[in-house]
């Protein structure tokens, strides 16, 4: 409200902080912007045409999207069009009123020889702009598919549409000044649709715009460019490949990469659409010249996956700087599947590398420590991936538990014991020996884990409410947390709902709480609970001869980041003979996984 009033430092920071909006807002229409370009790919596969329609700023922005696509994918003429109010004078100076009249819609699509093979994307940030609303209706009369773009969720656009994509941005800075945030979310997704339906279209190998011909010269040293970058071939030697292709930049790429004749590679692109990757076939891995500095430490689990992209510091401790960090879902193998781990793995990849600013290459090592990749046959599969998609030079993988000893411990060796929703224990001894126990899941162990410590608490409630068992704090609190009334309305919270056991782990510190406000009941839990976790890490610690130590011990797990726990489970293994020391928590298991990429 007092815009007027800041200074231009001001008024580029608030500008600055509701422009962040933007991003969070598309991102939530992503499955229906992917669902758009699925329509879009297939209606121009055949021989349809991709038509924006809008008005003011809208209109603009759909006219230069459209506009970009021939020199950008070598889009055929017409085959992405873009549609204003007004006609093209609108482009370059407002016309007022022009958006209102609804009758022009269907005058300026008929122009076109608009039909039903054709995607309308009509893009109102209000939702509600007649000459929009007509032309969606219009389009859909004529069996086109029609796809509404507007910044609010119940936009009278919506009903006109077959797919609505609504990003809502909230209030401009400049009240209803649309061609701010909704002008940039209008853009983003703009660009998502033409860009996504022109690679599905094979308009791209890699990230590379390849589907062109070297007309000019501008345009022959670009492809001489690629050529190199794909291929590995010196500048000489891709100007003949290209020469040998008649400048036909696909075909030259698979007679490299495939190893067959232009006319061969021809006939491969016919049978393969287009897509030089499939053309290609198995060797159509590509592999950028590797950062020889530069190391990946990922950490993987049942509830998130973690990278680390680093450049080795010689003489520096730790040897290594954090470029950047990406954040991904779960990426346990045997929880989720073993393709779901890795696209989890791969997402955070290409987060760590957008967080550094930097484009993605292979790096020199990579270490990937994930939970359930514990054998070689888990092993050799993610292997096998990371090799295929050029993650690293050398390649290391192994399952989560080693990286909290790397990360925790001052040589790399001793036990490393874990209590976040499950629980194990891992044990290296200092010739390579090693030694585990626990980590057998829900319904067989993860004693001392917070899924088992709520449960535990869960019970205590149920026994006070019989009556078999003493009144305790943790009734009202786990009753406050879950949202409940009274002991009765558990079943249907546990069972009927379907809370799985992270959520029900998550009830964990309400238990640990109880301990501190003096419950004994909550107090006896934990303490049983500690010790059988300590039990898993003297356990560990046997089998490789490292008991009674003295043994460096690295905890990781959200459970154990709770100071109460870890004074009870640090007694527990006092009382049960093992001498921890020294004693790490570690916050970043993907730290010891850079130190085993580096070392």
């Amino acid at each position: 409200m007092n815009l007027d009033e800041l200074t231009p430092l001001q008024l580029v920071r608030l500008m600055s902080a509701e422009d962040a909006r933007v991003a969070p807002a598309v991102a939530t229409q992503a499955e229906a912007i992917a669902r758009a370009i699925e329509v879009i790919a297939d209606r121009l596969r055949r021989g349809g045409r991709l038509i924006y329609v809008g008005a003011g700023t809208s209109g603009r922005l759909g006219v230069l999207d459209a506009s970009e696509c021939p020199p950008t994918f070598s889009a055929p003429p017409g085959q992405v069009v873009g549609v204003i109010a007004g006609g093209p004078a609108a482009f370059t100076q407002s016309i007022e009123g022009a958006e209102d009249h609804p009758e022009h819609a269907s005058r300026d699509l008929d122009a076109l020889h608009f039909g039903p093979n054709d995607v309308l994307v009509g893009i109102a940030t209000s939702g509600r702009t007649p000459y929009v609303l007509a032309a969606l209706a219009y389009a859909r009369r004529l069996g086109a598919f029609a796809i509404g773009l507007a910044c609010n969720a119940d936009a009278e656009l919506v009903a006109h549409a077959d797919l609505a994509i609504t990003p809502v941005v909230g209030p401009e800075v400049l009240s209803g000044s649309t061609r701010l945030k909704a002008g940039t979310a209008t853009k983003m997704v703009l660009n998502m649709l033409s860009t996504g339906a022109m690679v599905l279209l094979s308009k791209t190998f890699g990230n590379l715009m390849v589907d062109m011909r070297a007309t000019n010269e501008k345009l022959r040293l670009r492809a001489n460019r690629i050529v190199r970058q794909l291929t590995g071939l010196d500048q000489t030697a891709a100007a003949a490949l290209l020469e040998c292709c008649n400048r036909e930049l696909k075909t030259a790429l698979v007679v490299q990469l495939a190893g067959v004749t232009p006319d061969e590679a021809r006939a491969r692109l016919q049978a393969a659409r287009g897509q030089v990757r499939q053309a290609v076939g198995p060797a159509a891995t590509l592999h950028a010249p590797p950062a020889t500095d530069l190391y990946l430490g990922i950490d993987g689990g049942g509830t998130g996956t973690v990278a680390l992209l680093v450049r080795a510091v010689a003489g520096a401790e730790p040897p290594w700087q954090v470029l950047g960090r990406g954040v991904a879902g779960p990426s346990n193998l045997n929880a989720i599947g073993v393709a779901e781990a890795l696209r989890a793995v791969d997402e955070a990849v290409t987060a760590a590398f957008v967080a550094a600013v930097r484009t993605r290459v292979p790096v020199a090592a990579a270490c990937l420590g994930l939970a359930g990749a514990g054998r070689t046959e888990e092993q050799a599969l993610v292997r096998s991936w990371a090799e295929r998609i050029g993650l690293a030079q050398n390649i290391e993988v192994m399952a989560d538990t080693p990286l909290i000893l790397a990360a925790g411990t001052p040589a790399g060796w001793g036990v490393a014991l874990v209590a976040g929703t499950g629980s194990m224990a891992f044990a290296r001894a200092a010739d390579g020996k090693t030694g585990r126990a626990g980590g057998w899941g829900h319904l067989l162990g993860d004693e001392g884990s917070g899924y088992r410590l709520a449960l535990a608490g869960l019970q205590a409630v149920v026994r006070a409410a019989d009556g078999r068992g003493p009144a305790t704090r943790l009734t009202e609190e786990l009753l406050q947390a879950l949202g409940l009334a009274q002991p009765a309305d558990l079943v249907a919270a546990v069972y009927r709902e379907g809370r799985d056991r992270a959520t029900l782990a998550a009830l964990a510190p309400v238990v640990l709480g109880a301990v501190g406000d003096g419950d004994v009941v909550a107090k006896v839990i934990v303490h049983q609970a500690a010790a059988e976790l300590a039990e898993l890490a003297v356990t560990a610690a046997c089998q490789v001869g490292l008991h009674p130590g003295p043994v460096p011990l690295a905890l990781a797990g959200g459970l154990l980041a709770s100071s109460i726990y870890r004074y009870y489970v640090l007694e527990a293994l006092a009382q049960q003979g093992l001498c921890a020391e020294p004693v790490a928590v570690v916050d970043e298991p993907a730290l010891g996984a850079v130190r085993l990429a580096i070392a």
